[in-house]
């Protein structure tokens, strides 16, 4: 795990995450595989960070920008870095803005640093 997502305030685990959500594991795991969620392998647990998270659904403006960063060439590993990964244009972790509903200015910059 990257020193950068050592930062992540709180992580949970697939199982954590269908009890929060109420929903099967399964549907958790399709959430994670389609970029409606991301997860990391921790200390060789899949971990969700839990403010990916918000009322009961994955953040809705998550899978877009993972997809932005996936087409831009990124790696799935290198977007979550990215997403907590301090930028002095916005200023601070492109997921501080989405999680203030700034997806616009996020996504912008994630096609601005993939050129």
């Amino acid at each position: 795990m990257s020193d950068v997502l050592a930062s992540v305030a709180s992580w949970i685990t697939v199982p954590d995450a269908a009890d929060l959500m109420g929903v099967p594991l399964g549907r958790v795991r399709r959430f994670i595989e389609e970029h409606h969620l991301v997860a990391v392998k921790r200390d060789g647990v899949v971990s969700i960070p839990a403010e990916t998270i918000v009322d009961g659904e994955p953040l809705p403006s998550l899978h877009g920008t993972i997809i932005v960063l996936l087409d831009s060439g990124y790696s799935l590993d290198a977007a979550v870095e990215w997403l907590y990964t301090h930028d002095d244009q916005l200023p601070g972790t492109p997921m501080e803005f989405l999680l203030k509903g700034h997806k616009s200015a996020v996504r912008r910059l994630a096609m601005v640093q993939a050129l």
